[in-house]
């Protein structure tokens, strides 16, 4: 599904020289121009599997001392827990009030998996861990299970029980990459390199795990070029699927406090912006890759900046149009070993 047509420069409204693939008129992706995840997992499963959020739990060796304290400058994970979920209850209950909400929101929908969405959900006792997980998949309504964590946290005897798991389950293994660029990590207290990352995506689909990377577009020090880079990084590395989300301020956090303190510190892209960003990436990115998430939606509750009147639903179709404007879809300037980076190299970062 790679782009065979030629790459011809073309000239950008100020006048300068870009790199744009030939327009085609039809996109391999149809109408939404790039690799969606629920569609392949509509056909693949025999339609829609809904993720069950629960709370095990877990903390995170960014907080809890192991390599830093304070956790990631961005991070507060009120930011993405649905309000049905009380810490008191079991998994059990858990699956259960979230069942009853799904239920009424997907009345079609008969297949669910539990998702471990909080902190880092493989680091742990092992025992403990076995213990969670199989509590989740002996609810009859739960075929399978996402854990969400870090590289960081996935030793061997871990990644070999989810294999084994993976034999008779759905097992999403969801990995926090956040950013391919070492000096941004760092930045954001990040506490493992981009090379961690390649190792546990390595070693969890060497075992036939499907991984899911999960990048954040816009972290303090990240450049455009950087940001295109790392479609590049990304690409390179054995990932079933992809979740991008774009940089938000939620209250409580380092980052939102840096922010109010100094503003230009924490550099924020605009609407259209990150739109155009957006699109560039997935322009970059490898068409095999499955986008499971295309941007994040914080409650307004919780989040501080930047103020965008776009709501989450409205962005994936403003990225197709994007695309469809361009001419362009995912994969379209990928190629197998790196990806063309000259087609930007005009354009200064957004920052």
């Amino acid at each position: 599904m790679t782009a065979t047509r030629p790459i011809n420069r073309m000239k950008t409204a100020d006048n300068s020289d870009n790199l744009r693939p030939e327009p085609i008129a039809v996109s391999p992706f149809g109408k939404r121009r790039y690799h969606a995840w629920n569609e392949q997992v509509k056909v693949r499963r025999g339609g829609r599997v809904q993720k069950v959020s629960v709370i095990a739990g877990f903390t995170c060796p960014n907080r809890d001392g192991l390599v830093g304290w304070g956790g990631c400058t961005f991070c507060n994970n009120e930011g993405f827990t649905p309000g049905y979920l009380e810490r008191s209850q079991s998994i059990t209950e858990q699956i259960d009030a979230g069942l009853d909400f799904l239920h009424r929101r997907y009345p079609t929908t008969t297949r669910f998996i539990a998702y471990f969405q909080s902190y880092s959900n493989t680091y742990g006792e092992f025992e403990r861990l076995r213990a969670c997980y199989q509590e989740a998949l002996s609810h009859p309504q739960i075929c399978g299970l996402a854990l969400g964590t870090r590289p960081d946290c996935l030793p061997d005897d871990v990644l070999d029980y989810l294999a084994e798991l993976a034999r008779e389950h759905i097992i999403e293994l969801e990995i926090g990459v956040e950013s391919c660029n070492d000096a941004v990590l760092a930045r954001v207290n990040r506490g493992h390199d981009f090379a961690a990352s390649v190792d546990a995506i390595q070693r969890a689909a060497a075992r036939g795990l499907e991984v899911t990377a999960h990048v954040m577009l816009g972290l303090p020090g990240e450049s455009f070029q950087s940001m295109l880079d790392g479609a590049g990084e990304l690409s390179a590395l054995p990932i079933h699927a992809l979740k991008i989300h774009q940089l938000q301020l939620v209250r409580g956090t380092a980052l939102a406090r840096q922010w109010q303190r100094d503003p230009a510190s924490v550099p924020l892209l605009g609407e259209q912006a990150c739109i155009e960003l957006l699109a560039d990436f997935i322009e970059c990115l490898s068409p095999a890759i499955l986008l499971q998430r295309v941007g994040s939606e914080v409650p307004p509750s919780l989040k501080l900046a930047p103020e965008w009147n776009l709501r989450l639903s409205e962005l994936a179709p403003r990225i197709s149009a994007e695309l469809a404007r361009r001419g362009s879809w995912q994969g379209c300037r990928y190629l197998p070993r790196g990806y063309i980076a000259a087609c930007h190299e005009h354009r200064p970062p957004h920052h």
